[in-house]
């Protein structure tokens, strides 16, 4: 009989082994757990066929399409799991935790297989992960205004045995109108919350985590409240860069970039920058001057970053001045300011 396992032993034991997330693909492309593979048990039309059948006839009517539909498939399903499969043990959820993942299960174990399923199914999986940014993390915020070379230091401390979070990474976006420059296509909401999660969950929670600073939101992706929160509420060592150094890192980084998606980065601050800086910023671009192009966009940034900062406690920041952006540098100097735990 197959184990339905509590969402704690399903993602304890599941960790070295395949988990199958049965959905559909449609679901499955909404949001994931960050390990699981595809392999659905109905196509998106098939779903939808069996939940009309189920609303208009009965449960019984259903069941029996969804056999209909399912039986020509068996053979290929167990197919897919012994090509992906290195393990006797595969981890089976669906939506809800019912017939989908029990019917899947049922056939692995046939097929020879110990399979378990997930008590409640991917819905009680997103509420795990939705409570998850509520747990309190001993976090350490490394700010610094646009241009100061944060990431990298985040490596570096990463290199020194430092437990990091990458929050642009998990996002694909490096969290400016810049920001998709160079990345892939950023993943759902729901997705990043799932990727976020398992990054997390990975930490101890007992040791420090250094994380950049970032706004709410990272592109189109917002940051879970509670996670947040904690950033807003955490130490901030800031990096003390001198402006022309911090236009020199800039203009290193995305000189070589294709003008028009420097152009159409530049053209999402319309609002912001207003049309007669917008107009100057294009210009400069047009005519590669990017060190002035780059002047007028940090005047904007800047002061965004400053009114961020003000809307923390004071207390909680730690300014270090530095005259290089060399990120063992600038990692040697804030280990010297880290804060007692």
């Amino acid at each position: 009989m197959t184990a339905i396992l509590n969402m704690d032993n399903f993602l304890r034991k599941s960790e070295k082994s395949m988990v199958i997330d049965v959905r559909t693909t449609n679901e499955f492309k909404s949001g994931h757990m960050a390990r699981a593979i595809n392999i659905p048990l109905f196509t998106n039309k098939e779903r939808a066929v069996v939940g009309t059948i189920y609303k208009q006839k009965s449960k019984q009517a259903a069941i029996i399409k969804g056999l209909e539909i399912v039986g020509p498939k068996m053979a290929d399903f167990v197919t897919k799991v012994k090509k992906k499969s290195k393990k006797n043990e595969i981890f089976i959820h669906c939506w809800r935790g019912g017939m989908r993942s029990s019917s899947f299960a049922w056939l692995m174990e046939t097929a020879g297989y110990k399979a378990f399923t997930l008590e409640k199914g991917y819905k009680n999986y997103r509420q795990h992960v939705l409570n998850s940014f509520n747990k309190q993390l001993k976090i350490i915020v490394i700010g610094g205004m646009t241009g100061s070379g944060k990431t990298p230091i985040l490596y570096e401390l990463k290199k020194r045995g430092y437990q990091i979070l990458d929050l642009e990474k998990l996002a694909s976006h490096k969290g400016s109108s810049f920001g998709k420059i160079g990345e892939k296509e950023q993943p759902t909401n729901e997705q990043f919350e799932n990727n976020l999660f398992h990054a997390i969950n990975s930490l101890d929670l007992n040791q420090v985590c250094f994380i950049e600073d970032e706004s709410r939101m990272i592109g189109k992706l917002n940051l879970p409240n509670g996670l947040y929160n904690q950033i807003r509420m955490a130490k901030v060592i800031k990096l003390d860069v001198l402006r022309k150094l911090r236009i020199n890192h800039l203009v290193k980084n995305y000189s070589n970039t294709e003008i028009t998606n420097l152009l159409e980065a530049s053209d999402r601050l319309k609002k912001r920058l207003g049309g007669l800086k917008l107009k100057q910023v294009r210009a400069f671009l047009l005519t590669n001057d990017f060190n002035s192009a780059a002047s007028i966009l940090l005047d904007y940034y800047d002061k965004a970053y400053l009114y961020g900062l003000s809307q923390r406690p004071g207390e909680n920041i730690i300014t270090v001045k530095t005259n290089a952006i060399d990120p063992v540098y600038n990692t040697n100097l804030i280990l010297d300011q880290l804060p007692e735990s």
